[in-house]
């Protein structure tokens, strides 16, 4: 499965010079973790994350200092293009997305823009595969019989809890065909061969 079938598109970004309030909006009306953060040619250039903005405007309480906080000075003037991350992780929408998800777990981000020739497509997120693998086994196999009907053959399948069995090929081409039909179904897990329980 590849990322542009799971992202989310149009991404929602941000322009690197709105000020870190405005982000904090965004990020909060749209539930997102990050945002892609653009240039005024549509360009990516960073990423904004909560945690950007956390560091930057959470100010210390008073009540706990000897000495009064000073809120004259930043962060609330701070602009997008201060506190943002300059060297964001990206992805194109032909990357497979058993590769985002290994940047999504092995990384500290949460979600990473797309990209075409520089320019922001979308976004795929952990919240997203996290969709993809909670769709209902029915909805998945309604969608692997119907490829199966497609391609003329007379094959049995069964789903449960995202893990396909086959009963039907007889060799190892036609075990491959039916690897690619079942592995481009979003919501797969796992595949195996054997067979199917009678219903």
């Amino acid at each position: 499965m590849l990322v542009r079938e799971v992202m989310t598109a149009p991404a929602v970004t941000v322009s690197e010079r709105a000020t870190v309030k405005e982000a904090i909006g965004l990020l909060d009306r749209h539930d997102v973790a990050a945002l892609p953060v653009v240039d005024t040619n549509g360009f990516l250039v960073g990423v904004v994350s909560e945690a950007d903005v956390i560091r930057e405007m959470v100010v210390p309480d008073p009540r706990v200092h000897e000495l009064p906080v000073r809120l004259t000075t930043a962060p609330f003037l701070a602009r997008v293009a201060d506190v943002m991350s300059n060297h964001p992780l990206t992805v194109t929408g032909d990357t497979e997305l058993a590769k985002a998800a290994d940047l999504l777990t092995s990384t500290v981000v949460k979600s990473l823009p797309v990209v075409d020739h520089g320019k922001v497509v979308g976004i795929v997120s952990r919240r997203d595969i996290v969709r993809l693998l909670s769709r209902q086994d029915e909805r998945i196999e309604a969608e692997i019989d119907e490829l199966i009907r497609q391609d003329g053959r007379d094959w049995m399948v069964e789903v449960a809890d995202g893990i396909v069995t086959v009963e039907g090929p007889v060799d190892v081409s036609e075990e491959r065909l039916a690897e690619v039909l079942v592995s481009s179904v979003p919501g797969v897990i796992g595949l195996r061969f054997g067979r199917v329980t009678a219903t």
